[in-house]
């Protein structure tokens, strides 16, 4: 059950780097800017806006978005009042408004958060993490997906994610317009420029997808801490974490393929492998180094260190 929340020292390092990551991610789309300004003569500002508005749109739907694809149906306190007492508890726990519960037929053992704000959210969770966890263990998970909630990540990675999505955007601008005479056109003047200016918005492209990632993973690590003061067990969630991680490779991949959709938000993400080429593509950090540094927090709580 839920203990009173604790307090660990912030992990300086991870702070840093999530600072370090948003810091290069503002340098590399402020050369970008620069750039494009002076190669192709246009401001930012009308791209901006457009992209603006289209990752707006895709913010304050995608919550509605993710529960529609993931199959996730919204339960009540006298349908399911264990589940949320759970809840109840860890949302207190946190200072926060208790988010919607749902649940998600599916064997596949995990769970997720999304809204754009506390008052917007919902904590789901599959039927297949209920059967094979305990009490003490569901609720180290919830108190993870709670931290997601409560420390607004969807608007932080939503900001991150606009950058990308608008190198996404003038990438896409910039090859049509050469495939349909653009290069042609620009032969007669300097047709390398083009060219350069593309190549140009693919590396960064490259560059700030490859940050954004490495933020996602940095936000995870984040939930586990916070999760792990919200319900004053680090063990518990560490516990889930590794019979979740093994009961994965048995799961058949229609299973698996349902949740695809929802993937970036689950507590661990299907078809996860160690290597370090996947890793550095991943949304999400290695399990067994989650569950290492969550071991370490068990010890410190053990002993009475903040």
């Amino acid at each position: 059950m839920a203990n009173m929340p604790l307090q660990f020292k912030r992990d300086r390092e991870l702070v840093m780097r999530m600072y370090l990551t948003m810091f290069l991610l503002g340098v590399l789309y402020a050369f970008f800017a620069l750039v494009m300004n002076v190669g192709l003569g246009v401001g930012m500002v009308p791209i901006a806006i457009i992209v603006g508005v289209m990752v707006f749109v895709q913010y304050m739907i995608s919550d509605k978005l993710i529960i529609w694809s993931s199959g996730a149906k919204v339960v009540t306190a006298e349908q399911e009042p264990e589940l949320h007492a759970m809840v109840d508890r860890l949302a207190h726990n946190a200072g926060m408004v208790k988010p919607k519960v749902a649940i998600i037929q599916s064997p596949v053992p995990n769970a997720f958060a999304t809204g754009r704000n506390p008052k917007n959210s919902i904590v789901a969770v599959t039927t297949g993490i209920r059967e094979r966890l305990t009490p003490r263990e569901l609720e180290g998970v919830l108190g993870h997906e709670l931290a997601h909630v409560r420390n607004k990540d969807m608007r932080v990675l939503a900001i991150a994610n606009f950058l990308v999505t608008m190198t996404s955007f003038i990438m896409t601008m910039l090859f049509w317009s050469m495939l349909f005479g653009g290069m042609r056109r620009e032969k007669e003047n300097n047709g390398g420029a083009m060219m350069l200016l593309y190549l140009i918005t693919v590396v960064v492209y490259f560059i700030g997808q490859l940050l954004v990632l490495a933020l996602t993973r940095y936000r995870e690590y984040g939930a586990d801490h916070s999760g792990a003061e919200i319900s004053g067990d680090p063990g518990a969630l560490a516990s889930a974490l590794e019979k979740i991680s093994g009961a994965m490779a048995r799961i058949p991949e229609k299973d698996l393929r349902k949740l695809q959709t929802a993937s970036a938000f689950l507590l661990i993400p299907p078809h996860f492998k160690g290597d370090d080429m996947v890793h550095l593509f991943s949304t999400h950090p290695r399990v067994e180094d989650r569950i290492r540094r969550l071991r370490e927090l068990e010890q410190r709580a053990r002993f009475g260190v903040q």
